[in-house]
């Protein structure tokens, strides 16, 4: 069974499929299970942030992974605020941000070393693990101004972002929990290529909080992990959430209701409205401004190039230039 929760004026019929689409992500409750989630397919709002940097394709894929991952975690905020992914690595791949803010919005871009990639790439060895390398993963969450922010540190030591994401839940949150992700670059018809990303999370949340027990942290003094009971609840979540074809978390004709309905109908599944998430940029003329003016003198000469400051922003390109004249009659 799918029950569509009706969360605002629109009616939604018992059954239907595909009101969400691209670029939404859909949050649902499987209550006999004690598991909440969320699923989303990138489309063309994948097609936007990846092309407008025309990254080399394994770039590209890492770049995709870390949006699934920052949309999915980020959409789970309850107050207005961002929620920001960022690699610090010594990998070819050495940098990558994916910055969400509620309740819909996505930025993101990656840095690179293109000697290095070019020689893993003609090598055959482009894994995720190699590109990366050895770093950490920063899981940050921020609420603005005049709060403190909150920040999850994972380390990455070969590892995907699948298994840093794990890593982290298991680590800073100690919620049971399962992430799913998968990447491809599809051909279409008449369209040439697009790429499409999909993910899905699910996590055990019962009210008995002793359900949530788990295996004790390699090193600690425990019960070791493989001797940590399990919920027969969460073991069926895991069973089935197993069960996703990659191709299911992408296929645009696979809506994220109908994969959820495959894998939960049987216990009853509740899926809430999709929520937009577009491809948008923070930055502005007056943010940057205010940068601006906090640099020196000295900075801003240094800044300074053929009469102008020129500064591109990282995530969507846009390029701004003032007067360093404005910045240093203040100084």
């Amino acid at each position: 069974m799918l029950e569509t929760a009706q969360l605002s004026d629109r009616t939604r019929k018992l059954g239907d499929f595909g009101y969400a689409g691209d670029d939404h992500v859909v949050p649902f409750e499987v209550g006999p299970l004690d598991a909440r989630g969320r699923v989303i397919q990138l489309g063309p709002l994948l097609d936007g942030i990846l092309g407008r940097h025309d990254y080399p394709e394994p770039v590209a894929r890492l770049l995709a992974e870390a949006c699934v991952v920052a949309v999915l975690l980020g959409s789970s905020l309850k107050f207005e605020g961002k929620f920001i992914l960022q690699t610090r690595t010594d990998g070819p791949v050495d940098m990558l941000v994916a910055d969400f803010s509620t309740p819909g919005s996505l930025r993101a871009y990656a840095r690179f070393d293109a000697d290095r990639l070019d020689a893993l790439t003609a090598a055959g060895e482009t894994a995720p693990g190699t590109l990366l390398g050895q770093g950490i993963l920063a899981l940050t969450i921020d609420q603005g101004e005049h709060t403190q922010r909150y920040q999850g540190i994972v380390e990455l030591d070969g590892t995907t972002l699948q298994d840093a994401a794990h890593s982290y839940f298991r680590q800073s949150e100690q919620i049971p929990t399962e992430i799913r992700l998968q990447v491809a670059k599809l051909v279409r018809p008449g369209q040439g290529e697009h790429w499409r990303a999909g993910g899905m999370i699910a996590q055990f949340l019962p009210e008995a909080p002793e359900r949530l027990r788990m295996g004790d942290l390699p090193g600690g003094d425990g019960a070791p992990e493989a001797e940590a009971p399990i919920d027969n609840a969460w073991r069926e979540v895991q069973a089935l959430t197993g069960t996703i074809e990659p191709g299911e978390l992408i296929d645009p004709t696979i809506e994220p209701e109908r994969l959820l309905y495959r894998l939960f109908h049987e216990h009853g599944v509740r899926v809430f409205p999709g929520v937009h998430v577009a491809d948008e940029c923070s930055c502005s003329r007056d943010r940057i401004r205010g940068i601006l003016e906090g640099f020196s003198a000295e900075e801003i000469v240094e800044s300074t190039e053929d009469g102008r400051i020129a500064i591109n922003c990282e995530f969507c390109s846009k390029g701004y230039e003032f007067d360093p004249a404005e910045f240093l009659a203040a100084n």
